[in-house]
């Protein structure tokens, strides 16, 4: 699978951050706008898979598909800039600023919400006929996932909140991950296997996935959800996107780029102590 080894690898991702920061706006905005739109899709696929099943593990091995088309394709996630542009800016890269990265988050921001939220509405639109019937099967599970995931925290108080914050870390801890994997091998196989294990893992555990619940929740409130745009807001997307920039960040950015990078002097064996010649 032409496997590249991680010094090789880190150096692509402080490059690939770079390159980021620099895009043109347009450019930044419709691939984030594609990224948003296709993981949404991906998200719809699981939920239906698991629907038809009734086992939700199926739909965790078959939603990487949408990770690994948006990756393979060029398009960025807000979850995988987090990670990828802060490195450029750390590795002092020419001209890159604190003012570019955040300003390569804001847009990416917008285009996955956008994408997301294109998406939602096309699928409510199916899901209910036009809004002329109930949502099917498929329409009610989005719509129940929206209330538990929101309301469902907030019975909890500081302690849901906690919850959140920590599955949003624990989520792109596992999504950069993948996001890492496209760039460890040079073939499209390995670029797949290796993208396609980490996020498996994150969908099955069911952590906070900013860029797929700005599908699911206002896919939710179009269905007839049972909260408010502000509860979605507090008692999920922010949390979520603070816990995915510092849990991508420090478990993976900083680590790999701190041990490959800029690693530490290697230790020196003490040396004999010579005995004077008699």
């Amino acid at each position: 699978m032409s496997y590249l080894v991680p010094s090789e690898f880190v150096t692509k991702m402080v490059d690939a951050g770079e390159s980021k920061i620099f895009m043109s706006t347009r450019d930044t905005v419709i691939r984030a706008f594609m990224a948003g739109a296709i993981l949404a899709l991906a998200a719809v696929f699981a939920v239906t898979v698991t629907v038809q099943t009734g086992f939700p593990i199926i739909g965790a091995i078959l939603f990487p598909v949408g990770f690994c088309m948006l990756y393979l394709l060029g398009f960025d996630l807000l979850t995988g800039v987090f990670v990828l542009t802060p490195l450029a800016l750390i590795d002092k890269r020419p001209g890159v600023t604190i003012g570019g990265v955040l300003r390569n988050w804001g847009l990416v921001f917008i285009g996955n919400f956008l994408g997301a939220l294109t998406v939602a509405v096309m699928m409510a639109v199916v899901f209910t006929y036009g809004f002329s019937t109930p949502p099917d099967k498929v329409g009610t599970v989005i719509s129940h996932i929206g209330e538990n995931r929101t309301l469902g925290y907030a019975q909890y108080g500081a302690a849901g909140m906690l919850t959140i914050f920590l599955r949003g870390m624990l989520c792109n801890w596992m999504v950069s991950t993948g996001v890492v994997g496209a760039m460890i091998s040079t073939s499209v196989s390995g670029k797949v296997i290796a993208m396609w294990m980490p996020i498996m893992l994150f969908f099955g555990m069911t952590f906070e996935h900013s860029v797929v619940n700005m599908f699911l929740f206002p896919s939710a409130m179009l269905m007839g959800g049972n909260f408010s745009v502000m509860d979605y807001m507090i008692w999920n997307e922010l949390p979520t996107v603070l816990g995915n920039l510092i849990g991508g960040l420090a478990f993976t950015g900083l680590t790999l780029y701190a041990t490959h990078v800029r690693t530490a002097p290697k230790r020196r064996l003490p040396q004999p102590h010579l005995q004077p010649a008699e």
